[in-house]
């Protein structure tokens, strides 16, 4: 497997995950390559995890009618059966609803009217054009306030001009935001006295009535705090979860590899488990090594005799160092070292040995020749 990264003790194709990385939009495309790596990397592990579980994809669907892809389904069946969260208490529940009481009040409702004068182009000329009619509107309402639906029917470009300019009534969100903006400075029967710009025109708003949210009773809103504490609590525990497998898989060093087409395989050669057999692999390392890498060979067994311990036991600290200690990056460099090797054990030592033993530098003597 060619040009391969470990994450969460996940060997993955670069490929792959350069093309998830669309997938994670981010403020560099570092950033939005590590998000796709971790991505892949837990979707590994919870298939894996539903292969141990020997589940079978059961797809559902969702309330617009799309069906879940076979590993969608496999992945919402492992957390389901793995994880559980208690349900909040009515006193729980009471100390959310009495810590944010804004949090649960109606939306306050308005009911407003307006004039609008759309421009007759798309030309600066067109908008102050427009900006004047309704500027002039406001001027006549100012000595007639009463003419207001009239001058609505009459001037109007929306079709609210059949009633009289009346918007109905209106929550947050429903109009557009300068015209919300706007109306929100405005009292109750009160008029604007300067034209408001949206991108359908000049309005001349009309504040009819406001009408405030009221806080809604604890039982009322119980079941939806109940569901928002419970769906928090199920977040944090999937997430734990998760974390636990991706910490099960580094101890491994890397426990799971991802396929070229994406699908699993068993850990890429088994790293961990391999360097963990420190005393198969220490049995067969001199000879190895020797022919292997002879200078290197040399250098470990003087390094070994300078701290009092022989070759082997020199070798299996430094594998258990490596272990202890490696991070994603670790791992992968290893990978890459042991990529191609009959004996991967043996490649992964080698590699580790040379980053911590360097190689000395060759002397050259310079010999004036007469």
């Amino acid at each position: 497997m060619s040009g391969v990264i470990v994450v969460d003790g996940v060997a993955l194709p670069e490929r792959l995950v350069a093309e998830e990385a669309q997938n994670h939009p981010a403020a560099t495309p570092e950033e939005a390559r590590t998000a796709a790596a971790h991505a892949l990397a837990i979707k590994a592990l919870l298939l894996d995890r539903a292969d141990q579980l020997g589940l079978t994809p059961q797809a559902e669907q969702d309330e617009d009618g799309r069906e879940e892809t076979p590993e969608e389904a496999l992945v919402r069946a492992v957390l389901d059966i793995e994880i559980e969260v208690e349900r909040p208490d009515e006193t729980q529940c009471q100390r959310v609803y009495d810590s944010a009481p804004e949090r649960f009040r109606t939306p306050p409702l308005t009911q407003a009217s307006h004039i609008l004068f759309a421009p007759k182009g798309d030309d600066e000329a067109a908008w102050r054009s427009a900006r004047a009619a309704a500027a002039a509107a406001i001027a006549e309402l100012a000595r007639h306030p009463h003419r207001f639906a009239d001058l609505a029917e009459t001037l109007s470009d929306c079709p609210s001009k059949s009633v009289g300019g009346s918007l109905g009534q209106l929550s947050p969100g429903d109009l557009a935001a300068e015209v919300e903006a706007g109306l929100a400075q405005l009292q109750d029967d009160e008029t604007s006295s300067e034209p408001v710009r949206s991108r359908f025109g000049w309005h001349v708003l009309r504040l009819d009535r406001r009408i405030e949210g009221r806080r809604l009773p604890f039982e009322h809103v119980l079941p939806r705090i109940a569901l928002h504490l419970e769906s928090r609590a199920w977040t944090a525990a999937a997430a734990r979860y998760v974390s636990g497998l991706a910490a099960e898989a580094r101890e491994r060093g890397v426990a799971l590899s991802v396929t070229e087409d994406g699908g699993l395989a068993p850990g890429a050669l088994s790293l961990g488990d391999l360097l963990n057999d420190q005393a198969a692999v220490t049995a067969r390392l001199e000879v190895w090594l020797d022919e292997a890498d002879p200078a290197l060979a040399v250098q470990a067994r003087e390094t070994a005799a300078t701290t009092g311990v022989s070759l082997a036991e020199f070798v299996q600290g430094e594998i258990s160092g490596f272990i202890q200690g490696a991070d994603d990056q670790g791992w992968t460099r290893l990978i890459s070292a042991a990529q191609g090797s009959d004996d991967p054990a043996l490649a992964c030592v080698r590699a580790i040995l040379k980053s911590k033993l360097k190689t000395p530098g060759r002397s050259y003597a310079i010999v004036r020749r007469h």
